[in-house]
């Protein structure tokens, strides 16, 4: 028998989720709601950071606390540290620096490797649930390009609304006609659009409609963090070397 190395408190759940103070509800394919994962996943609540504050303000006021939770979820036993909203890729910097493991706070970060796989005359277009505070900051940070067309959901009936207002009901019918008519915004306004990126990680349970109605792929972040978990766990493909029936195999052959 081999011997195993410690040094974790938890096992079998490598990525950890930095999670806003919220109470609105959280249906599956929420980076929030926990049945969203083909895999295990521990989160962290960092107090006093609600969506008014991070979506509305200034992230980087509250990064000490986002700084303390991300160890925390390292300590625990976390290999690869992510968040729960995409305007916190304005701290990606200070976060990656404080944590010994990697970290992938927003969906934003997609967009780059996105762009390349695009045919020429074709650029990635951002969903956003607000257009009117997703800065020069925010973009720069994730390396967006600051042409990068953006359309946000501010304009819809409850979407924006009830998800930064932190609303304890939330009509997911309606969010999803929001995210339709945003989307078809997109890409009536940027033809040139050829993928589209979703900012908030409340859009997930919706980009499969996004899909089957504007005929572009979609990227969320549950795409960016199911390729970000492959690298923390990577599925087994060659054998047990030391399977005897393998050793057996060998000899036969």
């Amino acid at each position: 028998m081999h011997s195993c190395h410690g040094g974790k408190t938890v096992y079998g759940a490598n990525l950890g989720i930095l999670m806003l103070e919220t109470q609105f509800p959280r249906i599956p394919g929420d980076i929030g709601n926990a049945t969203t994962w083909p895999f295990p996943v521990q989160y962290r609540v960092v107090r006093s950071a609600t969506p008014e504050r991070v979506v509305r303000n200034d992230a980087r006021q509250l990064v000490d606390a986002f700084i303390d939770a991300a160890q925390d979820l390292v300590a625990s036993g976390c290999d690869g540290i992510t968040t729960n909203c995409g305007f916190l890729s304005i701290v990606q910097d200070q976060l990656a620096q404080a944590v010994p493991v990697p970290v992938a706070t927003s969906s934003l970060m997609q967009t780059q490797m996105v762009q390349a796989m695009l045919p020429p005359g074709k650029r990635p277009g951002i969903l956003t649930i607000s257009k009117e505070t997703l800065t020069a900051a925010h973009l720069e940070a994730a390396k967006v390009p600051l042409d990068t067309p953006v359309i946000g959901t501010e304009g819809g009936r409850v979407f924006t609304r009830d998800i930064l207002g932190d609303a304890p009901e939330i009509d997911f019918a309606a969010c999803r006609e929001d995210m339709l008519d945003a989307a078809q915004q997109l890409v009536t306004q940027h033809e040139d659009v050829g993928a589209i990126i979703l900012e908030c990680t409340n859009m997930t349970p919706y980009a499969a409609d996004v899909r089957r109605q504007t005929g572009l792929p979609v990227f969320s972040i549950y795409t960016f963090l199911r390729w970000f978990h492959q690298a923390l766990v990577p599925d087994r493909f060659s054998p047990d070397l030391d399977d005897p029936l393998l050793g057996l195999a060998r000899q036969r052959s």
